[in-house]
């Protein structure tokens, strides 16, 4: 090949993920679900301390876990539609699962804000990434 179809063939050719891109991606979705804890907790004036917030956190850590698996977003941890939404609903359904059979509360109010409220965290990062990854890509 040569001229356009090799630049094309090498425009498509997947670039490797680097390490500290998917420990970053992780870092971040779980420092977020945790943003939203302590918010939620301080918002109906509960108490901070670590178990109270670890108590709160975890449901929502697993459900980020289980998106990362079923979308293996190690292989694109900055993808939006396909990883991205994936953690969004695995962690706001499985959170709100294990909340559930846990007895932790599930209030439709409770899940409509969580849902709302990881949506932008969630999401909001990874499409901040891309368009900076565009950026730079155009630069």
């Amino acid at each position: 090949m040569n001229g356009a179809g090799q630049e094309h063939a090498e425009a498509t050719v997947r670039q490797p993920v680097r390490l500290r891109h998917v420990g970053g991606a992780i870092g971040l979705d779980a420092a977020l679900t945790l943003v939203f804890v302590i918010i939620g907790r301080d918002t109906h004036t509960e108490a901070l301390d670590a178990w109270g917030v670890l108590e709160t956190w975890w449901p929502f850590l697993i459900g980020v876990a289980v998106g990362w698996m079923l979308t293996r977003a190690w292989r694109k941890p900055h993808g939006l539609l396909w990883q991205g939404v994936g953690i969004w609903v695995s962690t706001v359904v499985v959170g709100m699962l294990i909340r559930w059979v846990a007895g932790q509360g599930t209030a439709l109010p409770f899940v409509i804000v969580a849902t709302v409220v990881l949506a932008v965290f969630l999401l909001g990062w990874r499409l901040i990434a891309v368009l900076v990854i565009r950026r730079r890509a155009k630069a």
